[in-house]
């Protein structure tokens, strides 16, 4: 997590955003980094998108207002939290929160957004509101939703990867992800699980749909997890792992369902994963199994783009 040194925090009134500004407090103090501080508030003549005629003088004025306002709240917001050495600055925009964040992360190349859980589903507090959702699926820079919870703390911290993905920007990925679970685990001093889901493939996947014994059906499940799991151990060589020891997970089926069992199972405070662009044009949404994933936990999230990604925003 020494890599983040520009972080933007996202504030809109939520509820635990006292741990999400806690923790981009205590991450900016560790890294000497900066700290921003913003709000996005909708304009008082809506979007425009439905309206022929610009905003009036009154409407502007009464929209400056609220900004000044929220910039009062969000000072105030910082002079209740121990910022005692840290670099603060603070913003407020107009317009769609998550196109105005995309923007602020572009125009002032910040490395880190952080937010809290922005829905209330029923009686879960379920991490993916719009605006996460949209932050996860289009911003370039990784992007951290917490989840408030009693112990303040985390207990376990799970990295998803694919380590089937050899080509140069999977892996690059699979070691981003690794790289920022790991280097948390070591700062909560926690426990690490790595997780990888595989599933059975070419003549191996045949023969597991033929009428096999029990016996080679375990001789087939041995070797293939022996197989992922080396593919898992070769993503781990270079990570800075200190004295944490990763408990590897190697679950055999569809990622979108045995990702969530596994962070159920081992009571996983945060999922670090990567999200990328399946769509053909860069940056419209992110792969289908980590939306899936991610819709089904009821977890702190922390999601990192390939490098090289573009966000579908731009600052105009």
């Amino acid at each position: 997590m020494k890599r983040f040194k520009n972080i933007l925090v996202y504030l809109s009134g939520c509820i635990g955003e006292d741990q999400a500004l806690t923790r981009a407090v205590e991450l900016a103090r560790a890294n000497h980094a900066r700290l921003t501080l913003i709000d996005v508030l909708v304009p008082i003549n809506g979007s425009g998108a439905s309206s022929f005629w610009p905003p009036s003088a009154d409407k502007m004025d009464l929209d400056q207002q609220a900004v000044q306002e929220r910039l009062a709240v969000l000072r105030r917001m910082a002079d209740c939290s121990d910022l005692a050495g840290v670099d603060v600055d603070f913003s407020v925009g107009l317009g769609r929160p998550f196109i105005e964040i995309i923007r602020k992360v572009l125009t002032d190349s910040h490395d880190l957004v952080v937010m809290a859980a922005d829905s209330l589903q029923g009686l879960r507090l379920i991490v993916l509101g719009a605006t996460s959702m949209h932050l996860m699926r289009k911003c370039p820079c990784p992007v951290w939703v917490i989840k408030p919870k009693k112990e303040y703390r985390f207990t376990n911290i799970l990295a998803a990867i694919d380590a089937r993905d050899q080509n140069e920007a999977g892996t690059a990925l699979n070691t981003k992800v690794l790289q920022l679970a790991s280097s948390l685990a070591r700062r909560e001093q926690c426990n690490l699980h790595i997780s990888y889901a595989w599933r059975f493939e070419g003549s191996d996947a045949e023969n597991v749909k033929s009428e096999i014994s029990e016996t080679m059906m375990d001789d087939l499940y041995k070797k293939n997890h022996k197989l992922n799991k080396a593919l898992v151990l070769r993503a781990l060589e270079g990570i800075e792992l200190g004295n944490v020891e990763p408990q590897i997970h190697l679950p055999c089926g569809d990622p979108a369902r045995v990702v969530p069992e596994v962070a159920e199972q081992n009571h996983i405070d945060l999922i670090v994963m990567g999200t990328v662009s399946r769509s053909g044009v860069s940056g419209l949404l992110m792969g289908n199994t980590a939306e899936l994933v991610l819709q089904q936990v009821n977890c702190s999230v922390l999601t990192a783009k390939p490098d090289g990604f573009e966000s579908p925003v731009t600052v105009e």
